[in-house]
Parts: C-alpha cells; structure tokens; sequence
C-alpha cells in the first residue's frame, strides 16, 4: 500500500514538473508545446513506475554503490571546481569544466564501489549491523558439497536463508571435472552443475557467484582459498571434506558440515527399544543378518541370517559411533 501512495504522489510530482516547466517558457510558442512537455514529463515519470514494478528484487549493496557513488563524483567535482577556479575563469567555460568533470568523477566511482562493494560495509551501518546479527552470515560452497547434491534439498527446507556464495575457482574446478575423460568424474561433475542451476532457478534462493580475485589468494590451494574467502566475507564454509573441514577450524573459519547434520538428524534408538526391519543380506557372524535404515544406518541383527528377504521385529542391544557414521546392533526379538 505504501508503495501505491508513493507512486501516485511521484506521478502528482511530475505533472507539477511539467506545469514549472510550462510556466517558464517563453510566451508566444506553439501551443503544442506545453502539451508535449506534459506527455514527455509524464511519460518518464510512467516509464520509471513500470521499470520499478518490474524490477522488484533490488540488491541493496548495488543500490548503496551507486548512490555512493555518484555522491562522491558529484562532491569531488565541486571541490575540483572551487580548486580550479582560477584557471577556468581564464577560459570561461565552468559549466562545461563541471559537466564532463562530473560525468568522469561519477562513472570512476560508481565503477569502482560496485567492483568492491564488499569491501567498504562500514559505510553502510544498516547492512554490517545485519551481517553481525547471528545466522546472516553467507555460506561459502565446496566443490564437494555442490557434487553431493544434498544442499539444494537442505536449502529448499527453508533451514538456511543466507546468501549462498560459489567463488569463481571453485565453478572453474567444477567445470574441469564435468569435463574430465573419466566416465564417474564426469558424471559427479555434470550432476554438480546440475546442482547450481537448480539453485539458482529457486526464486528464494540467493546464490551468488564470487567474481573477484583477491590478493591474499594468489598462488593458494582451491581449498586455502575457500577458508581465506569464508574469512575475508566473515561467512561459513559448507562442506563434506573432512580436510577441508580440519584446515577451516584451524583458521578459524566456522564450518557447516553436511555429514555431521546428517548424522544428526538420525534417529536414536535407546537400548531395549524395538522397531521392524527388512533384512538385506548376510552378516560377517555366522548368524548375523545386515539391514539398513531409510537413512543409510548399518543395523547388525543377531540371529537373522536365516530370515534374509523378510521383515522382523528387532530389539537394540548397543549402538557404535564411528567415523563412518553409527552402527546399531540388535537380536531378533521374539516377543
């Protein structure tokens, strides 16, 4: 509603440009003339309208750059002209001296705000208060994780809502592997791009590709850098690399591990409690039977050997934590 008020006092707006403008051209013109002011005055302020509704996710730090910018152009060139007024009083050319000063000025620092916009938060204290604030922060993506495929599911659950941020070598890597002569990599590679596309055709998904080179990341490893990026951004690094993971925490860098949420999110079976299973095949004893849960959970079965195919009732015994994931061990329960 309050953008529909604004609109519509914009448009009041504009037809009173045209009218200030009417009123101050000469008398004895065409009659056409205030007429076509009015259409043109009114027909870029309807322009402007249509482009605002149709363009309705504007990035903030872009928006900011470009005002900064601009200001900063435009402040220069009155400190340029005061400074140079002596030589442009020789000349007697100061609108044109100020014009195509601030034209440079203005482009120079738009230009360079938007290509570091990372860079100067501290201008903005609205967004950097927003980047404080606990759960903000944006995930770095690993190759691997992409490859996974779990983070677009993960995503799509609405259980992170930061800005997801792929670097430019990370992309060059994966595309090096969708392009490899080996038929798996290949294929693991195809299914990573696969990944990204689908993340950003998701409208409530912000991905971002990390375009920029910095200084600190010449000559470093695909891995350095991911933790060397997540730092200089002050995000996370999400990852199923258990050295990534390792180099991360020794930077200092908070890491997102998608096997740890994985083995999480499993379900915890107490001793004595029971549940049914399917056994799948034989154990290494030579009267265990092997199952699995929906989640990939090994459950060893004492004395199911003999009741592959079949679904029974089990009874936990013990459950084993290891780095592969969790074991649960059970017998047959013949209650």
């Amino acid at each position: 509603m309050a953008l529909i008020v604004l609109r519509f006092i914009f448009l009041l707006c504009a037809g009173g440009v045209s009218a200030i403008i009417n009123t101050s051209l000469p008398s004895g013109g065409s009659e056409a003339v205030p007429w076509l002011t009015f259409a043109a005055i009114m027909g870029l302020a309807v322009a402007i309208v249509v482009l605002d509704i149709y363009v309705p996710r504007k990035r903030i730090d872009t928006i900011t750059s470009v005002y900064f910018g601009v200001l900063i152009g435009v402040l220069l060139t009155f400190i340029l002209t005061i400074a140079a007024a002596p030589l442009i009083e020789l000349t007697s050319n100061l609108r044109v001296f100020q014009l195509v000063v601030g034209l440079v000025l203005c482009y120079v620092c738009t230009s360079v705000l938007l290509q570091t916009k990372d860079d100067f938060r501290f201008l903005i204290p609205y967004v950097e208060f927003v980047r404080e604030v606990k759960g903000f922060k944006p995930l770095v993506l690993d190759t691997s994780v992409v490859i996974d495929g779990r983070i677009a599911d993960l995503v799509a659950t609405g259980v992170f809502d930061n800005q997801l941020i792929m670097p430019r070598f990370a992309l060059s890597e994966l595309q090096a592997i969708a392009d490899s002569s080996d038929k798996l990599r290949r294929t693991r590679g195809r299914r990573g791009l696969d990944v990204l596309n689908r993340l950003r055709a998701d409208e409530n998904v912000d991905l971002q590709i990390f375009d920029r080179e910095l200084p600190e990341l010449a000559g470093q490893t695909v891995d350095l850098k991911l933790v060397l990026l997540a730092k200089h951004l002050e995000g996370k690094v999400v990852t199923g690399d258990y050295n990534l993971n390792k180099v991360a925490k020794v930077q200092g860098v908070p890491v997102i591990n998608l096997n740890e949420i994985s083995n999480a999110l499993r379900p915890v079976f107490l001793p004595d409690e029971s549940f049914r299973l399917r056994i799948i095949k034989p154990g290494e004893g030579p009267e265990q039977g092997i199952g699995y849960l929906d989640d990939g959970t090994m459950v060893v079965v004492e004395g199911g050997r003999h009741k592959i195919g079949q679904e029974i009732d089990v009874r936990v015994t013990s459950t084993l934590q290891t780095n592969a994931g969790k074991m649960i061990f059970t017998k047959v329960d013949a209650r």
